[in-house]
């Protein structure tokens, strides 16, 4: 008839440990991190006729959804408007814990040069209150998982709406793309 099988504790607790191997790395598949600009602050105002250029801070609410810790070296953020370069800001080397949210101050430095030869577009910007400025930046880390360094890259593009003004963010749409590096 049939042959009698015999339980093993050895055979359960393999079977045990292989599914929890197996949920932990379906769910720890690499998720993008979030950037949400906050404020922008200004905090200088230099004028060197016929043009000015202007220093802000920007505030940026950063999430790391994933289970692991980060750390990330210095770059530099760029800042378009209609198409040109218009400032830059550099974003200092740090480490986010896992599944956390930090605020990131970021000093920016504007170039009215670069403004003026879009005078024009903005004047017609601060009548409307409304001025459109992008952003891009790569940011490169790695994340640490047990005793290995996993190197990853961060391009992050940001397309936001402000009231040149009152420096408001109306509204923002930021898009990241990680990419991870198994060698």
């Amino acid at each position: 008839m049939g042959k009698e099988v015999k339980w093993s504790w050895t055979s359960a607790v393999v079977g045990a440990v292989a599914a929890t191997v197996a949920t932990a790395v379906l769910t720890a598949k690499p998720k993008d991190p979030t950037f949400h600009l906050i404020s922008i602050k200004l905090t200088s105002f230099k004028l060197k006729l016929p043009v000015a250029d202007v220093d802000l801070i920007l505030t940026i609410h950063v999430t790391n959804p994933n289970i692991t810790p980060i750390n990330y070296s210095s770059t530099t953020m760029s800042i378009f408007y209609d198409g040109s370069l218009l400032g830059s800001g550099p974003v200092k080397a740090g480490s986010q814990p896992a599944r956390s949210c930090q605020l990131l101050q970021i000093p920016a430095r504007l170039d009215g040069l670069e403004l003026t030869h879009h005078a024009a577009k903005f004047l017609a910007d601060v009548a409307r209150r409304e001025m459109i400025l992008d952003a891009e930046v790569d940011i490169a880390g790695a994340a640490k998982v047990l005793w290995w360094d996993h190197k990853f890259k961060v391009h992050v593009d940001s397309h936001v709406i402000v009231d040149p003004v009152f420096l408001d963010v109306i509204e923002q749409e930021n898009k990241s793309q990680l990419e991870f590096f198994l060698t």
